[in-house]
């Protein structure tokens, strides 16, 4: 409709009952963002929020111990419904990232901080209720995923490798294969970067403490 939409999630902190809940707010013009609206459950932190034929889809991570994430779907990107329990209950999945395709497939990205930690690549046909999923081979951090006008898919993603860095890499969602193409300037505390594909240009953000002091880079 417009609107702009934001999401995070407040920490709460002790005698409050839970650790998270997370929030979205909506802006007409990007300066009043009126109150925060609580969504999906209270420490299931829904990372990133993808558009999809007029429906918006999170998943979410379990931020009180249990090992799950769960996928929610909200028509008016207000009230979110649970579709999809425990879609991944291998080791300790974490962060997110949805793309869906022309035809209803989506795909998903994630990071896992088990002893294992590689990142996995999952995929699901409408209704989203049964995911396949195989390893990346790289440990990642902060995942943002992005389908080219081309068709291939790019990932922004914090590498642990050796060299602790952000950087861009192919992914091919049918194999699982994970290739490094770009580490952006960047190191020491840095990741969550996000993807904006524009005029023929993919544009990057992302957070890093390199020159020093913790700063956002474009």
């Amino acid at each position: 409709d417009g609107r702009l939409q934001l999401s995070g999630a407040s920490a709460l902190h002790p005698p409050a009952p839970h650790k998270h809940q997370s929030l979205v707010w909506f802006s007409k013009d990007g300066r009043d963002w009126g109150e925060p609206v609580k969504i999906g459950d209270p420490d299931l932190w829904i990372w990133r929020i993808q558009w999809h034929a007029g429906a918006a889809y999170g998943i979410g991570y379990a931020t009180d111990g249990r090992k799950l994430i769960r996928l929610y779907r909200s028509s008016d990107g207000s009230r979110f419904e649970r579709l999809a329990d425990n879609v991944f209950d291998r080791g300790e999945p974490n962060e997110s990232s949805l793309v869906f395709l022309d035809d209803g497939t989506a795909h998903c990205i994630h990071r896992r901080d088990d002893p294992e930690g590689m990142g996995q690549i999952g995929t699901a046909r409408p209704p989203y209720t049964s995911w396949t999923w195989k390893s990346l081979g790289a440990r990642i951090g902060g995942p943002h995923i992005l389908r080219l006008p081309g068709g291939r898919f790019v990932a922004a993603v914090r590498l642990y490798d050796g060299k602790v860095r952000t950087s861009l890499a192919w992914v091919d969602p049918a194999t699982g294969r994970f290739h490094e193409i770009l580490a952006l300037p960047s190191g020491g505390d840095t990741s969550y970067p996000g993807l904006v594909f524009h005029d023929g240009v993919l544009w990057v953000s992302y957070y890093s403490s390199h020159e020093g002091k913790t700063s956002i880079y474009l």
